[in-house]
């Protein structure tokens, strides 16, 4: 639709240059029958340079010689940018090729930062002229290779255990003994954790694209404490680390939905497992500041480069893909704590360096109680 829109204005604008003497003998003879009717009220219409100008794709016209008639708002925003240089000397090449009657493509890409992607089209117009689009597809590019890249982590997380669980209850149907049936049922019960885990991240991530409004409880800072430190026990004792919580002080309260604070804490914990070494330990601790609350999670693991702090929040985006796929993970933890803490009128930080750990601080404001002689009443 907006090809053809642009090639219709591109059409206009060409054709039109080379028309000018036929049109002005024509609207001379209808301002002369205009002129015998009687007077009616009208609205112009907008010109088609207008239009073009606010579309987000560049649009180059040239005539039959070679000259450029016109440059839309965008094409012209490239102007005296590293890719502009790129993308002018493409516009050129194509526009060449089209006015001799083929249509051509040319995709550039700048490998940044940032990632740029731009695909250049050219198309022949009547009169010999010719047209050039230019579409940034960078967003387009990056979105095709999360969807890649997602596809492919949520298969590893799911087959992985349900393989684990086909196995183990193949090794149980052939056991005797007892005590290896109980250890076989504990693995298997640790692999359908896991599954679970990785289908709440697949729903809670669902509620927030679907806008859900969290819950507000009066929610108890130690009890959400508990539930992300239960959540992450299996895959501690699995890899022999330590979760100590530091400071449980009670009455500490914060206005919520228990549910999301818990799966926030928690993809907080269980990234600081994955990603320290085995034996290794992790913090938690409770912190009051003012009016806020500060859950921080602080582990002594691999660390993340500083290049890569500003990233980390977005959904499935991984510091080290292959790191990544060793520990498990959907990539979608760090973006649920971001919408979490959104949600909650708060915010999430993190403090790292390469091989020295991590620390993320999850802040939500306290719940202000006031208190009258017949009631308790409760304000964010």
């Amino acid at each position: 639709m907006i090809v053809a829109v642009v090639l219709a204005a591109a059409v206009g604008l060409v054709v039109g240059a080379g028309a000018t003497a036929l049109l002005v003998r024509r609207r001379s003879g209808a301002a002369r029958a205009a002129a015998a009717t009687p007077s009616v009220a009208t609205t112009s219409a907008p010109r088609w340079s207008d239009v073009v100008d606010r579309l987000s794709l560049g649009v180059v016209v040239s005539g039959p010689g070679g000259q450029v008639h016109y440059r839309n708002t965008s094409a012209r925003a490239l102007e005296g940018t590293h890719m502009g240089v790129l993308v002018d000397d493409a516009v050129e090449r194509l526009l060449a090729t089209a006015r001799s009657g083929e249509e051509t493509r040319h995709s550039l890409e700048l490998y940044g930062p940032p990632r740029v992607a731009v695909v250049v089209r050219a198309s022949p117009l009547d009169g010999g002229g010719a047209v050039a689009t230019i579409e940034d597809v960078s967003e387009r590019r990056r979105v095709d290779a999360v969807r890649t890249d997602f596809v492919a982590n949520i298969s590893h997380e799911l087959k992985t255990p349900v393989g684990a669980l086909a196995v183990l209850a193949e090794a149980m149907a052939d056991e005797d003994d007892l005590g290896v049936v109980h250890r076989i049922a504990a693995r298997m019960i640790d692999e359908a954790h896991r599954v679970s885990r990785t289908i709440d991240d697949l729903l809670e991530l669902s509620r927030i694209e679907l806008g859900e409004e969290p819950v507000r409880d009066m929610v108890d800072v130690l009890d959400v404490v508990e539930g992300a430190v239960d959540r992450s026990r299996a895959l501690a004792e699995t890899r022999r680390t330590r979760i100590e919580v530091l400071e449980r002080s009670a009455g500490i309260r914060v206005l919520g939905d228990r549910r999301q604070l818990v799966s926030a804490l928690g993809n907080l914990v269980e990234n600081a497992v994955k990603y320290s070494e085995v034996g290794s330990s992790v913090q938690v601790r409770v912190h009051v500041e003012g009016d806020w609350v500060e859950l921080m999670v602080a582990d002594h693991g691999i660390g993340i480069p500083a290049t890569d702090h500003d990233r980390i929040f977005e959904r499935f985006y991984r510091v080290d893909k292959g790191r990544g796929r060793e520990t498990g993970g959907t990539g979608l933890g760090l973006a649920i704590v971001r919408h979490v803490a959104t949600n909650h009128h708060g915010d999430v930080e993190v403090s790292s360096q390469e091989g020295e750990g991590s620390t993320f601080v999850l802040r939500i404001p306290l719940a202000k109680v006031e208190l009258d002689a017949n009631q308790e009443a409760v304000s964010p």
